[in-house]
């Protein structure tokens, strides 16, 4: 989240189609394609601009925002002409406003995304089509086609992808050996999962084994994690049906059923959002939860957790998992010369080997956690190779403690987020909330009433 920032993760807006005036909003319009041997429209060399960008690091991540101010500071140094505004905004997309603001044009010049919210933006017309100064982000060329393949439409680029996961199962390693399990053996099955919650509730009053989101659009996201994890889907291969109502979609919601109601091992409290697990996780109360490296970083970060405490390893049984990731879109409204400093910057911050995000010895120096299996943009190319090894030269945390998952995924299938996803997992919250609010709730009911909502929502195009 982000998962959804990622987280997260991340990181999960309820976003609905904007409405037909949001299509009317012009993007710059390419005179040709610079790859085709065109050029891009004119834009005055180096004159001044500003620009505006979203998902600062909030004040509460203190290390993070002095990293990204320096950045900023140096960036600005390097390119005197280019002014930028940085939007401090936690979480960076809130669900209640993300659509309101991108349809009444009030989103920053150059905003931060979810992957399942950038088919949405680019079919509405409500991003810029940035194909034509592409030159501007050299290391964009290098980067995964699957990955960059997200921003993508009709032969044009509409985005820059800034991080990418995929979903595991993190764990207390502290609250395991309290309760008597092995921490170097994390769970493998649904079973071992279900005896190590009963063990770590049975800790004591406010102790959550396994803890699961159930609202704004997480329960959905989270519900689609552990489809894919059985081998199961969330619509067809052609994105016309629904396909969950399924044996593996009825085995995710009867396994949270037994956990919530038999064996008392999630806490009586549920309709949890994303922020709620990572604030009980870096409580020391909660022992496991799906989600990605990055969910360990932002508990240490943002939630005070203590980083050696926790590991991740492979969902359990699993033979694909869901990827999905972030970046940045550009405001249809955005200006040439708008575009090409947006992607100096992106370059700088986010794409350059050594620099930016990737900038490890600077994050050891920090004391923030570096040598995560986080971010894998450029796959076996020259810059991730680089990265790679920087990572592991500058690594500052117990690289053990995510074996597991760096193993366990090995094996499995990455599989994207389903079309209309943010629709789509807020429909699936509904299922879950079920489950886990009501002793009584049928799944076979819940499953069919979802089934034929999100077949509706197919339908409509």
């Amino acid at each position: 989240m982000q998962s959804r920032k990622i987280a997260t993760l991340l990181a999960v807006a309820g976003l609905t189609l904007a409405a037909a005036a949001c299509g009317t909003e012009e993007t710059p319009a390419p005179a040709a394609n610079p790859s085709a041997g065109g050029s891009a429209p004119a834009a005055a060399e180096n004159a001044p601009v500003t620009i505006s960008v979203g998902c600062q690091p909030p004040k509460t991540n203190p290390k993070e925002r002095a990293q990204w101010d320096a950045d900023v500071t140096a960036f600005q140094a390097k390119f005197p002409y280019i002014t930028i505004e940085s939007k401090d905004a936690f979480p960076c997309i809130v669900p209640e406003t993300f659509q309101a603001k991108l349809a009444g044009g009030q989103m920053e010049d150059l905003f931060y995304v979810y992957y399942t919210d950038a088919a949405r933006i680019i079919g509405a017309g409500q991003a810029a089509d940035i194909t034509p100064y592409l030159s501007e982000a050299p290391h964009f060329a290098e980067i995964r086609p699957d990955v960059k393949g997200v921003f993508e439409s009709g032969g044009k680029t509409y985005g820059v992808p800034r991080t990418n996961y995929a979903t595991g199962l993190v764990y207390n390693r502290a609250l395991f050996t309290q309760a008597g399990l092995n921490p170097d053996m994390p769970p493998k099955t649904w079973a071992e999962v279900q005896d190590a919650a009963k063990k770590i509730a049975g800790l004591g009053a406010g102790y959550v084994g396994f803890g699961e989101y159930s609202a704004g659009n997480t329960g959905g996201w989270h519900f689609t994690s552990s489809i894919y994890a059985r081998g199961g889907s969330i619509v067809s291969d052609d994105g016309k049906t629904a396909t969950f109502n399924s044996p593996e979609g009825k085995a995710v919601l009867e396994n949270l059923r037994k956990m919530r109601w038999d064996d008392n091992s999630m806490g009586t409290k549920q309709l949890h959002r994303w922020e709620d697990l990572m604030r009980l996780m870096g409580s020391g109360k909660l022992g496991m939860m799906i989600g990605a490296p990055d969910v360990v970083q932002a508990v240490n970060n943002d939630f005070k957790g203590k980083f050696e405490d926790y590991g991740v390893t492979a969902v359990p049984e699993s033979t694909q998992s869901l990827s999905g990731g972030d970046g940045y879109m550009f405001n249809a409204k955005a200006t040439p010369d708008q575009i090409k400093a947006g992607l100096k910057w992106l370059e700088f911050k986010f794409l350059t080997p050594g620099q930016g995000q990737f900038d490890y010895a600077r994050n050891k120096a920090d004391g923030l956690p570096t040598g995560l299996p986080l971010t894998d943009l450029y796959g076996s190319a020259a810059p991730g190779a680089q990265i790679q090894a920087d990572r592991e030269a500058n690594a500052n945390v117990p690289t053990e403690h995510f074996a597991p998952y760096v193993e366990g995924t090995k094996s499995v299938t990455f599989k994207l987020e389903p079309p209309k996803a943010q629709e789509i997992y807020a429909i699936l919250d509904t299922p879950m909330s079920a489950v886990l609010t009501r002793k009584d709730a049928n799944i076979d009911e819940l499953l069919a009433d979802a089934e034929e909502k999100v077949n509706k929502l197919l339908a409509a195009g």
